[in-house]
């Protein structure tokens, strides 16, 4: 998953799937400490989608805080 990807998405398709990877993270969580994990790269590349997702999530409300702070100055 890239970030110019998830641009593209709206919020709830954002949120959905922030929640859909939490879930997957924890069950990977305990199968990597179980050490029933096959593919170890698959816990860090699911973390690493988590933190795009909120990294796009993030900008959008920096931007929407940004220009309520402008339309109030002008």
């Amino acid at each position: 998953m890239k970030a110019e990807e998830i641009r593209d998405w709206d919020e709830v398709e954002i949120e959905v799937r922030l929640k859909e990877l939490r879930e997957e993270k924890f069950k990977l969580g305990f199968q990597l400490s179980m050490m029933e994990l096959e593919d170890p790269n698959l816990f860090r590349k699911v973390r690493r989608d988590i933190a795009r997702l909120e990294t796009v999530k993030k900008e959008r409300e920096l931007v929407a805080i940004e220009s309520d702070h402008l339309a109030e100055g002008s």
